[in-house]
């Protein structure tokens, strides 16, 4: 686990809730350019990332991150939800993103979540994210633009795409199953299929793509 954020107040207590819960910091950053170098070096297999950092900041930061070690899980911090630089984050590959006053017990198990390969969504919050940047409203800045992710859905099959509309809109792999009448093991493996195929490193990202291709479109419902 490595810790980016420029106040060393918060990365210290951030590194206390998380080692006494068991989980190993092995680096700290203070902006953006120190995170990728620490990144690099240390090679944590989690990052949480600050978003407005001086010098690089933790959109730069990220980016840079995922495209040298593209299995790498990056955990966004920001002050407020409707954060049009988290939207970004989340296009570019980031596994969720948390609020700076995340609860120790919430940070700690969301942390172990992405660690195992999930994305971390809230769905009420990842609605009105998305539904507010994901029709143009760019991001500009160290980063440059938010990346779309443009993918081909032509690759998918019809229960496929049907999969994909409800991970946009909120749906659990537990309620997919309930939704689908399928277990809960075939829609994981539907999942795991429309990831490969899309090119999409997880469910953060699906959610983003599902909203840019106009499978599920700002307004329309979502579950959970």
């Amino acid at each position: 686990m490595l810790i980016a954020d420029d106040q060393a107040l918060i990365r210290t207590g951030f590194r206390l809730i998380l080692t006494t819960r068991g989980i190993e910091v092995v680096g700290e950053a203070s902006d953006g350019a120190e995170a990728v170098a620490a990144a690099r070096r240390l090679r944590p297999d989690v990052v949480l990332m600050d978003i407005r950092m001086p010098g690089m900041d933790g959109l730069e930061a990220t980016r840079r991150i995922l495209a040298e070690s593209p299995r790498r899980k990056v955990l966004m911090l920001t002050t407020f939800d409707l954060d049009r630089y988290v939207y970004a984050a989340l296009a570019m590959g980031a596994s969720g993103f948390l609020l700076k006053d995340v609860t120790p017990e919430h940070l700690a198990a969301s942390v172990r979540l992405v660690d195992t390969g999930d994305a971390l969504l809230a769905p009420s919050i990842t609605r009105r994210l998305v539904e507010r940047f994901a029709s143009g409203d760019r991001v500009s800045g160290a980063g440059g633009d938010a990346p779309a992710v443009h993918r081909d859905l032509a690759a998918l099959t019809p229960r496929e795409r049907e999969v994909l509309t409800l991970m946009g809109r909120g749906l659990s792999n537990m309620e997919l199953a309930e939704r689908l009448t399928l277990s809960e093991a075939t829609v994981k493996t539907h999942a795991a299929r429309i990831f490969a195929k899309l090119a999409l490193r997880d469910r953060a990202q699906a959610v983003v793509l599902a909203y840019e291709t106009g499978l599920v479109t700002p307004g329309g419902a979502m579950e959970g």
